[in-house]
């Protein structure tokens, strides 16, 4: 149990998921874009960046700081730099220190917010360089179609009323459902809840069905996004190795009782693996024999490389009542096009909805309508879509093995991104040194509720236009030299 206590990863933390201390390796992966400038300009544009997070609440006010010399390591740089950063701070009344006991953050932030990964506050604000941090795709061709062949009767039914559908556009909650039916799984437009994109959806669930405090099973390593959730609502994280035996599972449970398990059986982020048919059914009867409740997460399902037919899910084994399901158009049709889902029982989605309705009331009706348009077109932007995919990915792998042939990957069944082991790095310092050259990518640590991964990055595939090819010397160097 007294590992199980220390499984969060981001320190002691009491029942509403207050900080004591930070890793460095989180704290890493906040400091973004403070690099840009000589040497001898690296102190202090640590400390205006450490101010920035404190300023921002990104990292509470009474967060210890890492170890001077433990977060020149994660961050590439000299002991010295992270001493006179901290000096400056202190200098400025920002931090505290005391022989003994470390250096505490002081500032304006908010005393009881859990800082995040920064996954979004990057998105879109990287200044010129090679951004490799993200999987997101272009767009298909289809969402244009759609655009343009809007049917005017569709528009102008929907102008007869408010636009404040909180549940979602009622033909798009029945296309949804339609959806699921198709692929085996009963499902009816009151179970459907209509969201700003799968993010929103794992966030509403979070929010809506674990307490602070509450234990969570995650896979490690899983999707980022659902880690910055679950911890910023502090729950208590518990990994069972992603691709692991049901067992585990099992074994987990005999200790403690989670609130709910979170899983991505089809095209998992960030590995690309999938569960066969044997695997899934014998992860539904261990789930359903614990009495687990389930949020299966189906973001990347529709990015399998391996044919060309519609995903399966996971749910279609599992008791009803004990299930959420989480879908997106942005991973096939263009992350642009921010919505997702959630489908679960009528009255999860009353849940959730509620908790909605106080964030953003409802999500864009037009963008509504064109959503029902492409669901219409899913055989033809699959085959599309995964074509593409499946090209990109045969030259990424010929790239890596020309140039990097040391480093190792398993290939995945499917996604936009390759889960890559680099042999004796440290995938952290690796990211650091690399953002000052201007190329941006994810360590391993980053996917992972344990910090676990130091050897591994996630390289994103997706790309036409030579973006790895150009970055790949720089991380290669920086791997070399941040081991």
């Amino acid at each position: 149990m007294e590992r199980i206590d220390r499984m969060d990863g981001i320190g002691r933390m009491d029942g509403i998921g207050r900080m004591d201390r930070i890793p460095p390796t989180r704290l890493s992966r906040l400091l973004t874009g403070w690099t840009k400038g000589g040497a001898e300009a690296l102190p202090r544009l640590l400390a205006d960046a450490l101010r920035e997070l404190a300023q921002r609440g990104d990292v509470p006010a009474g967060t210890m700081l890492p170890a001077q010399r433990v977060l020149a390591a994660a961050l590439g740089v000299s002991r010295s730099t992270v001493t006179a950063a901290y000096g400056q701070l202190e200098a400025e009344g920002w931090l505290e220190s005391r022989r003994g006991s470390g250096s505490r953050l002081r500032g304006a932030g908010a005393p009881d917010a859990p800082a995040s990964e920064g996954r979004l506050a990057g998105f879109g604000a990287r200044d010129g360089g090679i951004d490799l941090s993200s999987g997101a795709l272009d767009g298909l061709p289809a969402v244009a179609d759609a655009v343009r062949g809007l049917p005017a009767r569709d528009l102008a039914s929907a102008l007869l009323h408010d636009g404040y559908l909180p549940y979602g556009l009622p033909a798009l909650r029945e296309a949804i459902a339609g959806y699921h039916r198709a692929a085996g799984l009963p499902t009816t437009a009151d179970q459907i809840l209509v969201t700003a994109g799968s993010q929103q959806a794992v966030w509403l669930i979070t929010q809506g069905l674990v307490q602070p405090g509450d234990s969570v099973i995650v896979e490690d390593p899983t999707y980022r996004g659902a880690l910055e959730a679950l911890r910023a609502r502090g729950a208590r994280l518990v990994p069972v190795a992603a691709g692991a035996e049901p067992a585990a599972l099992g074994r987990l449970v005999g200790h403690l009782r989670p609130r709910l398990v979170y899983l991505q059986p089809a095209v998992h982020n960030p590995t690309g693996r999938s569960l066969d048919a044997r695997a899934r059914q014998a992860w539904a009867d261990v789930l359903t024999e614990h009495g687990l409740y389930t949020v299966e997460d189906n973001s990347y399902a529709e990015l399998d490389l391996r044919d060309d037919a519609a995903p399966a899910s996971l749910a279609t084994r599992l008791p009803p009542a004990a299930t959420a399901t989480v879908g997106t158009l942005s991973k096939l049709f263009w992350g642009g096009l921010r919505l997702g889902w959630v489908r679960a029982t009528p009255t999860v989605v009353a849940r959730l909805a509620e908790i909605k309705k106080s964030v953003d009331l409802a999500c864009p009706v037009v963008e509504q309508l064109v959503a029902v348009q492409l669901l219409q077109r899913l055989p033809e932007a699959r085959a599309l879509r995964r074509a593409r995919l499946r090209d990109r990915l045969a030259e990424t792998e010929r790239l890596l093995r020309a140039r990097v042939p040391h480093w190792r990957w398993e290939r995945p069944a499917g996604g936009s991104a390759l889960w890559v082991e680099v042999p004796g790095a440290d995938t952290e310092a690796t990211a650091q040194l690399a953002r000052r050259d201007g190329v941006f990518v994810v360590p391993g640590p980053a996917f992972s509720a344990v910090d676990g991964f130091r050897h591994h990055l996630r390289l994103p595939f997706a790309d036409e236009d030579g973006r790895l090819e150009k970055a790949l010397p720089v991380l290669a160097d920086r791997a070399a030299r941040g081991g």
